[in-house]
């Protein structure tokens, strides 16, 4: 079955066409990024995999609104020379990364009326996300209308929280008015991992119990007992929990009336700051972790103490999540720092060793694209390293929907 998967953003489309049976049975057909929607000029970056080899197509040409920039992925799906398929009516479903529903949604759903609807509703709740997710799905209505168009809710997964983990000890009517609660967002890739570590340990899923960590330029963790989340670091926005790559991450409330005292800042301009000046970058002026880790190896003190807090904020919530997951089979590094940064595996490994964690050095440094276990012989606690692909998990729960139960 030949999925399109989309993840529209406020200037941009991201796409993949997959053919698959299941996620073992799944081909790349193509995968491209539409991006300076709105600007004078916008570019799309389109590639193919044709017989084991990848081919790069670079345009640029002014991409008005979601609408241009979709007629594009079509054209150039359906190009003779820098295609895969013969015409739009190939794509038998269209997967749709959304943000949030809230509790309305605890699971992957058709769209219809109703579900754009709900979508809408909660703006609010996700004003840089939701507003272009919705614009997403009916730009792909109009260019692919026989086919199934499906919503994949990233905050889903986190849905099996108890109270006890996803409200805030706030007035309650905040909750009930103004649904004000944790959410928790990264569902997808928590969710592909958490199905990819139970066939990697050979235990069924709901026997399954693991700390996932998604560590990229957002980072998130789930504590995950017997294949179902009961608690996550990020909250009713992504803001909340780790520090990353250029958001605070935790931070007292209280600090930011004092800065906004100081500065004259308003709340816009904060939330701003604490979204895109924060985190690493706040820190030591960079965001991408391959820079501060080769910065702070050279002795840079910034560099150093970015890394260092970086670190020990994952740290401490492995520590609160072993309390929370019994029986703790594994914690799984995964996402673009996750999989490929040993240091930064390293320093957080590094005296836990009374918990449980037992890292080896040796398999540790090994690159490797294949899911592995990088702790010592004989430890209690599995330390993995799993690679994620939340846009894999998109198709899988498209096709889901459409092969009905």
């Amino acid at each position: 079955m030949k999925i399109l998967v989309i993840n529209a953003g406020s200037s941009s489309i991201k796409y993949q066409l997959m053919d698959l049976e299941d996620v073992h049975h799944c081909t790349l057909l193509a995968s491209g990024l539409v991006e300076k929607i709105g600007e004078p000029v916008g570019r799309v970056n389109h590639k193919i995999y044709v017989d084991g080899q990848e081919r790069k197509f670079v345009e640029e040409e002014p991409l008005p609104t979601h609408h241009e920039g979709m007629s594009r992925v079509v054209a150039l799906l359906t190009d003779p020379d820098k295609g895969v398929i013969r015409d739009a009516a190939e794509v038998q479903g269209v997967g749709h990364r959304v943000l949030s529903c809230g509790e309305v949604y605890t699971d992957t759903v058709r769209v219809d009326a109703k579900v754009k609807a709900t979508i809408r509703e909660f703006f609010p709740l996700g004003p840089l996300h939701n507003p272009p997710n919705l614009m997403g799905i009916d730009v792909a209505e109009e260019f692919f209308p026989n086919a199934p168009q499906v919503a994949v809710f990233d905050t889903a997964f986190h849905q099996t929280m108890p109270p006890k983990a996803f409200l805030y000890a706030v007035p309650y009517e905040w909750y009930t008015k103004y649904r004000l609660r944790k959410y928790g967002f990264h569902g997808t890739s928590h969710k592909f991992i958490a199905q990819e570590t139970a066939e990697f340990l050979g235990k069924p899923l709901a026997q399954t119990n693991l700390i996932s960590i998604h560590l990229g330029n957002g980072c998130s963790m789930a504590a995950i007992r017997g294949g179902k989340c009961v608690d996550t670091t990020m909250g009713v926005t992504p803001l909340e929990g780790l520090m990353m790559g250029t958001r605070s991450g935790d931070i007292d409330p209280a600090a930011l009336e004092y800065v906004m005292d100081q500065t004259g800042m308003d709340i816009h301009q904060m939330v701003n700051a604490l979204n895109k000046k924060s985190g690493l970058k706040g820190v030591c002026g960079v965001n991408d972790m391959r820079e501060v880790v080769e910065a702070a190896a050279a002795g840079n003190a910034q560099a150093e103490t970015a890394l260092q807090m970086f670190c020990y904020r994952i740290q401490k919530y492995i520590g609160a999540y072993l309390a929370v997951v019994p029986a703790l089979d594994a914690i799984v590094f995964t996402a673009g720092i996750g999989q490929n940064s040993a240091p930064v595996r390293e320093r957080i490994c590094a005296g836990l060793e009374h918990l449980g964690l037992r890292l080896d050095l040796a398999k540790n440094a090994a690159r490797s694209d294949d899911p592995r276990a990088i702790q010592q012989a004989g430890a209690p606690i599995q330390i993995l390293v799993l690679p994620t692909n939340e846009e894999l998990q998109i198709a899988l729960e498209t096709k889901q929907i459409i092969d009905g139960p």
